[in-house]
């Protein structure tokens, strides 16, 4: 799991969205930008989680917040994703993995008794100076605007 803590500075990532537009942590300097880590575009979970800060977002807007979701589905699946349920931010498409090393969301995992790597559900806010200020590692998927706009 992650060794980010609170406090440190937020990783440096660079990845394309689901329209391939380039996004940087340097893009977002002067706003809280919140990063969410989901492991597959259109599962159960995933779209409960996406959709809750979809419905949240001009609360998220109004206190100076960006979101960008991250998984390591394809640009496709992300467009077809976003389309579908109407979602106002990006959605990287980190199909290397960059992003997800980078804020160390990958590893092992246990589903169902078997036991392989995926993404680990984590929420990362960064405040306007690029510091991580909140790790959410207990994501409640239908009520995760309320634990970061807590």
């Amino acid at each position: 799991m992650t060794t980010l803590k609170i406090g440190d500075k937020a990783p440096n990532f660079s990845g394309k969205d689901q329209d391939g537009n380039q996004h940087t942590l340097a893009d977002y300097h002067g706003k809280k930008l919140v990063v969410f880590f989901y492991p597959k575009a259109n599962t159960p979970g995933c779209t409960a989680e996406a959709c809750d800060l979809r419905d949240n977002f001009e609360r998220f807007k109004a206190n100076n917040y960006a979101l960008l979701g991250v998984s390591a589905d394809s640009a496709k699946a992300q467009a077809s994703f976003k389309n579908k349920f109407d979602f106002p931010f990006p959605l990287l498409a980190d199909e290397d993995k960059s992003v997800i090393q980078a804020f160390g969301v990958w590893g092992p995992k246990k589903f169902m008794g078997k036991e392989y790597d995926g993404i680990h559900r984590t929420t990362f806010v960064i405040n306007e100076e690029g510091v991580l200020e909140d790790i959410i590692t207990e994501v409640k998927t239908k009520a995760h605007a309320a634990q970061i706009l807590k």
